[in-house]
């Protein structure tokens, strides 16, 4: 414990957070299960502000977000795991939670029945782990969601944030001016964590980075954009844009989050994951996966409904008031214009198979079983390289165009930003197999 309290000031000093002090949690375990109390952590909480005392809110947060993912990666125990575990280090949100069922969870924190311990918001998790083991420090919520569900693409979600952490920047971030600066916080998805964790540390580092929860929720769980004849086409664009830089992270799922300030949820586009909600007349609004969570005076009820494939559902604390789904999109769309900017370097494919050369004594036709051999030129660096597909006979010689979707040498193939500018696998332009013409 001393050498982690130690290792902890030290990474605070060195990373511009002063330490203010340290409490010992008040919790009560007489309730819980042999399982958990054998795995049960000490709780002790951190008081840390900026040593020059003119950070506070979410720049105080970008201070301790730095300093908390070295403690998590420096601070290590003797077998070389992570020592310290921060359900939150946030000057905006407070996370209790743990290996414990929902009637234990307010009787094992003292601080949450407390009379003066009060939040004008709350974001509640009650269920079992499927995808993964118990554990106190895979329980929801996580520091900015919780979700019922899983993420069904993570482990490709993962690959690519760790492929861009190389072009990561922000100046938003203590000594994240340049790419390679910000190495000391990588790598951003725990290995082994759980969908909700990884999806969680991503949606931390956009906002941190300058994006609105609510705009960098929609490029990581965007609708389905691509055939949706009614959408307004600045909407489209900005998922467009969008989708060069961050891939969705499709579920099911029904995902809540919040920052302190605004609260809310989205449900991917697979539409999978039911979130009901209600509003009533003074002013209290609860959205659940469940009917009937919540004993609610059905009297009092002004307004109730469901969450759709691709909406997002949304309050805002500091304005009072419920923000619809189209006010979000559209708002976002017009203070982001990218129109002709996201069709840049895009080519729809043909709908019809390209018309092959025609040799002058045999006419386009050649044997289904002739055989192929595909050469790739080693100097070709990105979008002009060229596959050369050789039949057997002279008249089926055929030479389809790869593209890369993405390269840094000549950027006008694709939208990109610093941190999504990274090779990527050609993608063939035709996308029929060579057949009899």
């Amino acid at each position: 414990m001393r050498d982690a309290v130690d290792g902890i000031e030290k990474i605070c000093s060195s990373e511009g957070l002063r330490v203010l002090g340290w409490r010992d949690v008040p919790v009560d375990s007489s309730m819980i299960g042999s399982t958990a109390a054998a795995a049960m952590p000490r709780f002790t909480q951190l008081f840390v502000t900026d040593a020059t005392g003119q950070r506070c809110g979410i720049e105080l947060d970008r201070l301790a977000y730095v300093a908390r993912k070295r403690m998590e990666h420096e601070v290590t125990g003797a077998d070389g795991t992570a020592a310290v575990y921060f359900p939150s280090l946030s000057a905006r949100t407070l996370v209790y939670k743990g290996m414990l069922t929902t009637p234990q969870l307010g009787a094992f924190f003292e601080d949450l029945h407390h009379e003066s311990f009060t939040s004008a918001l709350g974001l509640v998790h009650s269920r079992f782990s499927t995808n993964t083991f118990p554990s106190w420090p895979l329980a929801h919520p996580y520091r900015y969601v919780a979700h019922n569900g899983e993420i069904n693409t993570v482990q490709g979600n993962q690959n690519w944030m760790r492929a861009r952490e190389a072009l990561l920047s922000s100046p938003l971030l203590p000594g994240g001016g340049t790419p390679g600066e910000l190495e000391r916080i990588f790598p951003i998805c725990t290995p082994g964590a759980s969908d909700t964790a990884r999806m969680d540390e991503a949606l931390e580092l956009l906002h941190l980075g300058g994006y609105s929860l609510p705009h960098a929720m929609l490029m990581m769980i965007p609708e389905a954009w691509e055939n949706h004849q009614d959408m307004a086409p600045a909407v489209r664009d900005f998922y467009r844009f969008h989708s060069g830089i961050m891939e969705p992270w499709d579920g099911p799922a029904s995902v809540t989050f919040t920052d302190g300030t605004v609260v809310g949820a989205v449900l991917d586009r697979n539409g999978l994951r039911p979130s009901r909600y209600w509003v009533t007349e003074d002013g209290l609004v609860v959205m659940a996966s469940e009917v009937g969570t919540l004993p609610i005076d059905v009297s009092k009820v002004i307004r109730k409904g469901r969450l759709q494939p691709g909406r997002m559902f949304l309050i805002d604390t500091s304005q009072g008031r419920i923000i619809d789904d189209e006010e979000i999109k559209s708002e976002l769309a017009a203070a982001h214009p990218v129109r002709g900017v996201a069709g840049q370097g895009r080519q729809a494919p043909p709908k019809t198979c390209p018309t092959p050369p025609t040799s002058p004594s045999r006419g386009p036709t050649c044997s289904a079983t002739s055989r192929r051999s595909a050469t790739r030129s080693k100097n070709s660096r990105c979008s002009s390289s060229r596959w050369h597909a050789t039949e057997r006979r002279p008249s089926a010689r055929w030479v389809p165009t790869l593209r890369w979707p993405c390269s840094r040498s000549d950027p006008s193939c694709c939208t990109t930003t610093s941190s999504s500018c990274s090779p990527r696998s050609p993608t063939r332009r035709w996308t029929r197999s060579v057949r009899s013409w």
